[in-house]
Parts: C-alpha cells; sequence; structure tokens
C-alpha cells in the first residue's frame, strides 16, 4: 500500500485536503546535448532524494534509471521524456523530466516546455555548449522557463573551469533572447559520476586537478542541487493565481500516452487548474477543436465522450504508484481510463466544471525526412517474421503517431508514408518494428518539402581532428551543397570545429562517410535551422555503385572468392541470396550483376593438394539498420525482418532494371539535345 509522504501543512487549508498546494511543487526538466550526462544526473537526484527520506520508493538504483527502454539501454542515449518525482526537505514535491539529447528526438524535448517551469540545462566542462545545447535552451528561454546551469564531468583534468566557459555560456544565453531574469541564473559544477556537486568552482577546479573530495561532500551527493530546485525553480503559479486555479473547471494538457496491461491507456500531463480524482467523469477535447460558448449545449467530437478516471497515478523511479488522493494544480500527474492523444485536453464533464477551449500547446519543428514502408515483397517473405501484412503495419504505424507528436504516417493502400526528424529517429521506430515480430519493405529516405517548394536548411556541427579539416570541408560542400560559415583550431588539443549550413538531403548517408574519411575522428552534429529556397540537384557521386545479385540460393565461398575482387562485400558463405538483393559496393561507378551462388565445378580430375584451402573470404562489411537507411539509393529498398536486414533493388528482375536505365539514358541524351 503506497503511504503519501508530503503531508499537506496545515496552514494551507484553502487547498483540496489531499491535493498538494502548489506553493510546494517544483516542475523542472533536465536537459543537454547527447552525452552530456544528463541521465546519470538524474540518477543522482534519485539517489539522494532517496537516501534522505526514500521518495523514490527505493527504485533509484542502477545504472541510467531512466533510459527504461532496451534500445535506450543498448544505445546507451534517451529517446523518449519521462517523468518522476522526489520528495524533499519541508514537504516539497520535485517533479523531474528526462529528456533526450539527441536532435533526432528534439520533439521530445519541444512538447514538455509547457510542462514544466525550469530546466536544469547540462553541459559537458570539456566540450562547452553543443547544437543540442543551443537547440534545447533557446526552446526554454522562449517558454520564459527559468533556467539553472550545471556544468558536468568537472572532475577531468580537461575541464575548462577557468572562466572561458562561463562567458561563452553567458553570451550564448544573450545571443538566445534571454531577459534579465533568466540571466541571473545559478552555475553549479559537478561529476554526476562521482556523485558530487558543488556550487565553488575553486573547488571544483582543485578536484579536476586529481584531488579526492572530502568525504562530506561524497556523502551528500546531489543535496545541493535539490535544494537548489527548491530555491530557483519558481512554483507552477503564485498564491493568488492557485487560489483562482482551484476554483477554476478542470483542465489538463496531456504531454504523452502510453498503454498499461492492468489498467489500459493512460496519459500523462499537468494540471492547469481545478482537481482530478478517481472516478471523475471527464471530456476529452481535441486539439483545435471548440465546444461552443454554450456549456449546456455541447457537441462533442466524436472520439470523445463522458469516461471515468480510473486512476492517478504518480512515477517513483520507473515505478507507477496510485497517488493515493486528489491531484491538484500545478502537479503533474497521469491518469488512466481516458482515451486521449498527446495534445489534447481533459476536462471535467460537469457543465458548470469544464472548459470550453483546449489548452494550448507548443508548436513543434516540422518533419525533416519521408520514408514509404509496405509489406515485405521478397521472395523471402513470411519466412523470418511473425506479423506481415500491410493492414498490421499501418495500424503499428499509426498507434506510433499517439504518443510521439513528431511522427507523421498518411497512408496510402497498402504502403504508409512515414514523417520524422531524421535518419536515427526513423531507425528507432523500424527496429522497434522488427523486433516486435514485423516484416516490411522500406524505401529511400526523402525530404519534405513545404507548399512552397522550400526544404529544410540545417546547421551542421563537426569537431575533427586538425588534419582531416580539408577532408570535411571537401565532402560537405561539393556535392552535398552545404556552405561553411566558420570554422575554429584549438591549437592544444589538435582540433578543430567547423559551422555549415547544408540542406538537409546533402546529409544523407554524411556521418559514415564523414568518419570512414577520417578514421573515426569526426564527430557530427547537425539541427534544423529553417525552410530555405530549393538548391537544386546534389552532385554526382554520392551513391556508389553496388553489386547486385543474379541468383536464387545461398552464397557460396567459391563463389565469393570471385566476387569480393569487384567490390566490399555485405554478405558471407551460406547468407541467402535472390535475384536483386545488393551483396556488395562495386569498387567502380554503376551496379554490377553478379552470381554469388556459383559452386565449384565437380569433374574427375583430382584437384592440387590444399587449391581450395587457399580461398579466403573478407569478412562483410556489416551495417546497422540507420546506415542502411543513409546507404541505400532512389533505385533501392530496404528489407526489414527480424532476423535480418538486406539491401535490395525496388525492382528485382535484371531485364527490367536494364531496360528501364536504358530508357533514362535515352530521355537524358534526348534533353540534352
Amino acid at each position: 500500500m503506497f503511504i503519501r509522504l508530503l503531508p499537506r501543512p496545515s496552514s494551507l487549508r484553502k487547498f483540496s485536503t489531499t491535493a498538494i498546494p502548489p506553493s510546494l511543487l517544483r516542475n523542472v526538466a533536465i536537459v543537454a546535448h547527447v552525452d552530456h550526462g544528463k541521465t546519470t544526473l538524474v540518477d543522482g537526484l534519485l539517489q539522494s532524494a532517496n537516501e534522505q527520506n526514500d521518495s523514490t520508493g527505493g527504485a533509484s538504483s542502477g545504472e541510467r534509471l531512466m533510459d527504461s527502454g532496451d534500445l535506450e539501454k543498448e544505445r546507451g542515449i534517451t529517446i523518449m521524456s519521462k517523468v518522476t518525482r522526489v520528495g524533499w526537505s519541508n514537504n516539497n514535491v520535485i517533479n523531474i523530466t528526462d529528456t533526450p539529447g539527441h536532435a533526432d528526438f528534439g520533439g521530445e524535448v519541444e512538447r514538455i516546455m509547457s510542462m514544466v517551469d525550469a530546466v536544469v540545462l547540462v553541459v559537458d566542462a570539456t566540450e562547452g555548449a553543443k547544437a543540442q545545447t543551443k537547440f534545447v535552451l533557446s526552446k526554454a528561454l522562449n517558454a520564459g522557463l527559468s533556467p539553472i546551469l550545471v556544468l558536468n564531468k568537472a572532475d577531468r583534468a580537461t575541464s575548462r573551469l577557468d572562466g572561458d566557459l562561463e562567458s561563452e555560456l553567458f553570451d550564448l544565453f544573450a545571443s538566445l533572447g534571454a531577459n534579465d531574469e533568466q540571466l541571473d541564473y545559478p552555475t553549479f559544477y559537478a561529476s554526476a559520476v562521482a556523485g558530487w556537486v558543488t556550487d565553488d568552482v575553486e573547488e571544483a577546479a582543485a578536484w579536476s586537478q586529481g584531488l579526492t573530495p572530502p568525504k562530506d561532500i561524497l556523502q551528500r551527493g546531489f543535496s545541493p542541487l535539490l535544494d537548489a530546485l527548491v530555491e530557483f525553480v519558481p512554483p507552477p503559479m503564485a498564491d493568488d493565481d492557485a487560489a483562482n486555479a482551484e476554483e477554476a473547471p478542470f483542465a489538463l494538457a496531456i504531454n504523452s500516452v502510453a498503454r498499461d496491461a492492468f489498467v489500459g491507456r493512460i496519459a500523462t500531463g499537468r494540471i492547469h487548474s481545478g482537481f482530478v480524482d478517481i472516478g471523475d467523469m471527464c471530456d476529452v477535447l481535441e486539439r483545435g477543436v471548440s465546444l461552443g460558448d454554450d456549456p449546456d449545449v455541447v457537441v462533442l467530437p466524436s472520439k470523445s465522450g463522458s469516461m471515468k478516471v480510473q486512476g492517478v497515478f504518480a512515477n517513483r523511479g520507473l515505478q507507477r504508484v496510485p497517488l493515493g488522493s486528489t491531484a491538484g494544480p500545478g502537479d503533474i500527474v497521469t491518469i488512466a481510463g481516458v482515451d486521449c492523444d498527446v495534445g489534447d485536453t481533459i476536462t471535467s464533464s460537469l457543465s458548470e466544471k469544464r472548459i470550453l477551449e483546449p489548452l494550448e500547446t507548443p508548436p513543434l519543428a516540422p518533419p525533416t525526412l519521408s520514408m514509404t514502408v509496405g509489406p515485405n515483397t521478397s521472395p523471402m517473405q513470411g519466412q523470418e517474421g511473425t506479423i506481415v501484412t500491410a493492414s498490421k503495419i499501418k495500424d503499428r504505424l499509426l498507434f506510433e503517431t499517439d504518443n510521439n507528436v513528431t511522427i507523421n504516417v498518411k497512408v496510402d493502400g497498402e504502403r504508409c508514408e512515414v514523417f520524422g526528424r531524421g535518419e536515427l529517429q526513423l531507425g528507432i521506430l523500424l527496429e522497434e518494428m522488427r523486433r516486435e515480430g514485423y516484416e516490411m519493405t522500406v524505401s529511400p529516405p526523402k525530404i519534405v518539402l513545404d507548399e512552397n517548394g522550400m526544404e529544410p536548411v540545417e546547421e551542421v556541427f563537426v569537431d575533427v581532428d586538425a588534419e582531416h579539416v580539408g577532408t570535411i570541408i571537401n565532402l560537405l560542400t561539393g556535392s552535398r551543397k552545404g556552405i561553411l560559415l566558420d570554422s575554429q583550431e584549438d591549437m592544444e588539443s589538435g582540433r578543430a570545429s567547423l559551422l555549415f549550413h547544408c540542406p538537409s538531403r546533402g546529409l544523407l548517408g554524411f556521418n559514415g562517410e564523414a568518419a570512414t574519411a577520417t578514421r573515426g575522428s569526426a564527430v557530427v552534429n547537425h539541427l534544423f535551422l529553417e525552410m530555405q529556397p530549393h538548391m537544386g540537384a546534389l552532385g554526382d557521386g554520392l551513391s556508389p555503385g553496388k553489386l547486385v545479385s543474379t541468383d536464387l540460393g545461398k552464397a557460396t565461398t567459391y563463389a565469393l572468392n570471385m566476387v569480393q575482387e569487384r567490390g566490399v562485400l555485405f554478405v558471407e558463405n551460406n547468407d541467402f541470396c535472390y535475384p536483386g538483393m545488393v551483396i556488395g559496393e562495386n569498387s567502380r561507378a554503376g551496379d554490377l550483376d553478379v552470381n554469388p551462388n556459383k559452386a565449384k565445378a565437380v569433374n574427375n580430375i583430382r584437384a592440387t593438394k590444399g587449391a581450395d584451402d587457399k580461398m579466403v573470404v573478407n569478412a562483410p562489411v556489416q551495417r546497422t539498420l540507420e546506415e542502411y537507411i543513409a546507404y541505400m539509393g532512389e533505385d533501392e529498398q530496404l528489407e526489414v525482418t527480424p532476423k535480418s536486414v538486406r539491401l535490395r533493388k525496388a525492382e528485382l528482375d535484371p531485364k527490367i532494371r536494364q531496360r528501364t536505365m536504358r530508357n533514362a539514358k535515352r530521355a537524358k541524351g534526348g534533353g540534352k539535345k
């Protein structure tokens, strides 16, 4: 049985006898660039709160606790925003939202800005501000949120604690339009891994040079930061506003939805006014839908209707526990039993306790990429997956749009066009589906143009060894239509930072190409900038020639030994191949048809002893699903199954492909004339 840890002070009798007064609530989001340590910092906050009062229900043990998904654990990144709460001193309750740091999942950051009142901006004390740092900070400042700065990984000898980094970040705040109150932010220095935080830069500088923090510093953990959250994060509303919010109709804006095996559909959001408890009857206002001016004469949207609240929950660590009380204004809670989508508003069914207009939700940046997903049509159809029909694939994709606000789906017969922010986001979705047993065929990504034919342009940041600066510039400013805006070199570290503007379509496949060309030293980050006029066709040579199978069967060592002389292999001995399947990359321009299944002829002539043993086939190149998405050409598709990811030609018949190629060449030649 859950026992409430935070009793209501008797002096605040104006509020419901069970709801937490807004003056004791603090809603904050932890935001950062990828790999700057925010999820580990959240672990430290939960651990410190747990040691003091067990407010997390004992669920704070473990590394990167908030990264609960299988893919999040495997890849070490946060994909979905998650909310948890801790109780702290003087009966304060802190709702903490952990957010993704990768640009492809920026929509997860955008959608929670209306749910919190402050952000903790985590910045690597060595690297400083990066692309996503600028993005999340701009969103927070535009939303009017109060910032708190944490320079993480301050225990490293390379930490920049001499004041230069603080000055750079202050300039960044100012350039993004921070007001005077937002510029008066507190700064902390921390090591989330080592388990300490301080507001004294001299202490942090000493510990970064190898000195061990005192025992009392380590024992207190992240208590100073929790104290700062109570002190510097404003309550959800002032006392006067809180009194009005109690009297106002119940309204809750939905920020995320999910499905629970026991209670069904659940929705998480912040209560803007009124109260909610188990058994209350509620209606749902869809985004952009008004119920009219007369509360007694209402035509509800078709998906709405009176629904009973089956449960009101809060998250403690990763455990969803019954709130055990009425939820009031300013609190972030999870409600079960109400059918709704992200961006909808839940209100009371009673006319005197109902609002007529849905609450405003923050606008999201538009999608930049689209891919077409349909049923598997290869000769391997139905042999490796359990869910293969077009209707099941469509239902799964539409289900994804319920909670993932940056994913859009357009159904076209048996195929669905999926819109998203980038290769990683779309790749994660397809990876989740294949692990669930789906088989599908995926088309190459296409850039999304707006109604005026404008294309998305991105800001690209590249950190690379100084010796490879020329290589990166040539790769990005040539065929990819990139424009170099700034170049800075650090003589001490031998690293250089480059800033480009480049159309989104020019970045497809660039990460892998840059990593290969710079021997892995290039770190590429990009961020949506704006829509600009179309920059024309990209240059030639971005899609290499391929080695294409002409036969059906298993690959043999004998055949692969000869094929590998023509390029790089993607398959190995005994891999199943079929006509039209791409089995390698051609060392020359253009595609080359090869037979990977050819066996050595059998005759009555004795072979030289050991001749067959001399055949050595190189290890095949292994690519992830996201890498294949960026790698495939315009005339290719990706076969995705629970066991395999295969690259294939969209048209499997070689004769039809050759005829199409000849017709294209004739048309091109005729155009020149």
